[in-house]
């Protein structure tokens, strides 16, 4: 089958003209949910070390994004099921930019925190839309080869944007311009949208799901602010503890029922789960958000705590996961456009998450960086392979009328890891450096190399991020230690996601591509793949 799509198109299709002038203003949204967290995860350490956290304000300025994010995902894809998609886009657009404002100006963790969770409205918008939208232009066989193009701007924006960042806290901007730098692409995404898409909008009568995205975001709410808190502000095992894992809980539980017995439209419409490729396509989405963003976070964090470099320096390693992400998700798109098997990809490509997770698990303090830059490389072709490619499975597997919700669903339950993994994962790391930190800090003081004076001083033993251009170097050198030898530990609880991924993606049943879009998908398609 020829690659190029035809200049003229059946009734309701797009041609490739067409397709190419409204994927740029796509693409540009898109770049600005990639740049918006790739943009921050350099500026991170100086952020919390300016405005006073700690690590678990670290994560939460992440996991504030992920959580909401996820939260509004599946209602994003539920109103590109009822109202126009282009609208919906430039909405997504103007609160992300609102958001981004308040973060510039924000004069403490608090506002921070919650102008990241305003952004997480926005991208979570972007996210789900572009895919909905690619998926009405065009047919499963032919989204490979625009896949790749997505792939570009996913490794454009996560080449430039720690490049970027980094140069931006390192001038007179410091890190807060690093919010402002996206607001005039998002500005010319909103304009080359208005000129170019033209869809044709659905209108029915609208049945939003409220009550079931209230109790599924305050769930997924509770059990993060348990597992980012337990240990430093209470006790594992502890009444709050117990409280808040009770009310998780029956949040999630009240949640199900809603979506299985009250809710008209559900925002996660659970029939979607008796479809094997859906719910394996799901779970292997969850496990690999932990893995994506455990490596993306905490990753620039061991290259400026640990190994004492500056954000444009540790934006520069990142170099090695995203070309090799960006390498990843071209070829792989393009032989899955001209082959329409996509299995083989999706399996290869977790075999590699799985490699290089394990390999980052061996890093700590004084690992050459040629080496960390290696296994970094593993996971990004890796995810170059997989995390597109499982959108792509879930689309070609669903009926027009589920497009949009089944498309939200992947990135919903990849944001439910990624906000679970962070989380959990932060946790770990502050439990292993306080220890570290505390246990070496005794040494210090019995061999003379820290005075009790300089003990004295010392306020950052219960998860506190410090500023290590201040500190002694005896007590600086610990730090890194503490920081190199935590960042691999948590690789290696990683490990584990990445085999249930693996596992599931190896049961998920291979369907041949349709040719055809959402829009105009023929009957027999259909039943082929259901």
């Amino acid at each position: 089958m020829a690659t190029n799509q035809p200049a003229t198109a059946e009734p309701g299709q797009m041609t490739h003209r067409e397709i190419m002038e409204a994927l740029t203003g796509l693409l540009l949204a898109m770049f600005v949910a990639m740049l918006s967290s790739t943009v921050v995860s350099n500026a991170l350490p100086a952020i919390v070390t300016d405005l006073h956290g700690s690590q678990t304000g670290y994560t939460w300025i992440v996991v504030a994004t992920l959580l909401t994010m996820t939260a509004t995902t599946p209602i994003w894809g539920k109103l590109a099921d009822l109202f126009s998609k282009k609208l919906l886009v430039q909405v997504a657009l103007i609160i992300f930019s609102i958001g981004s404002v308040i973060a510039a100006l924000a004069p403490s963790m608090g506002v921070l925190i919650g102008a990241r969770a305003i952004q997480g409205l926005g991208i979570g918008g972007l996210t789900a839309l572009v895919q909905v939208v690619i998926a009405s232009m065009v047919s499963p066989r032919e989204r490979g080869r625009y896949s790749g193009y997505i792939g570009a701007v996913f490794a454009t924006a996560t080449v430039s944007g720690p490049l970027l960042g980094g140069l931006v806290v390192d001038s007179p901007l410091g890190w807060r311009g690093c919010f402002m730098i996206g607001l005039p692409v998002a500005a010319l995404a909103f304009v080359v949208l208005q000129k170019t898409l033209h869809l044709p909008v659905v209108k029915r009568e609208v049945k939003i799901d409220y009550a079931g995205a209230t109790l599924i975001m305050g769930g997924i709410s509770l059990i993060l602010v348990w597992v980012s808190l337990a240990g430093t502000n209470f006790d594992w095992i502890s009444g709050t503890s117990a409280a808040l894992v009770a009310g998780s809980v029956a949040l999630i539980a009240a949640a199900l029922w809603v979506e299985a017995r009250v809710a008209s439209e559900p925002v996660i419409p659970l029939r979607l789960f008796r479809d094997r490729t859906i719910a394996l396509a799901t779970a292997a989405s969850v496990m690999v958000g932990v893995a994506m963003f455990a490596a993306t976070v905490y990753l620039s964090q061991y290259f400026q705590l640990a190994r004492g470099m500056s954000p444009t320096e540790a934006g520069l390693m990142s170099i090695a996961m995203v070309g090799g992400l960006l390498v990843s998700s071209i070829i792989s798109g393009r032989a899955i456009s001209a082959t329409g098997l996509w299995k083989r990809w999706l399996v290869g490509g977790m075999v590699l998450v799985m490699v290089g997770t394990t390999l980052l698990g061996t890093i700590d303090a004084h690992t050459a960086l040629w080496v960390v830059a290696s296994y970094m490389a593993i996971v990004g072709i890796g995810l170059g392979a997989t995390m597109q490619n499982l959108v792509l499975a879930v689309q070609n597997n669903t009926a027009p009328e589920d497009l949009g919700v089944a498309s939200s669903l992947v990135a919903m339950f990849r944001s439910i890891g990624g906000s679970v993994g962070v989380a959990a994962l932060g946790a770990v790391l502050a439990h292993q450096v306080t220890g570290g930190v505390k246990d070496g800090l005794l040494s210090l003081v019995k061999a003379g190399k820290v005075t009790p004076e300089q003990l004295a001083t010392m306020e950052h033993s219960t998860g506190d991020i410090p500023d290590l251009a201040s500190l002694p170097l005896p007590i600086r050198a610990l730090y890194e230690n503490s920081f190199g030898d935590a960042v691999g530990h948590i690789f290696w609880v990683s490990v584990p996601f990445t085999i249930v991924a693996f596992l599931c993606i190896l049961f998920i049943k291979e369907v041949p591509l349709r040719t055809t879009t959402g829009a105009v998908a023929e009957e027999s398609e259909l039943e082929t793949v259901q």
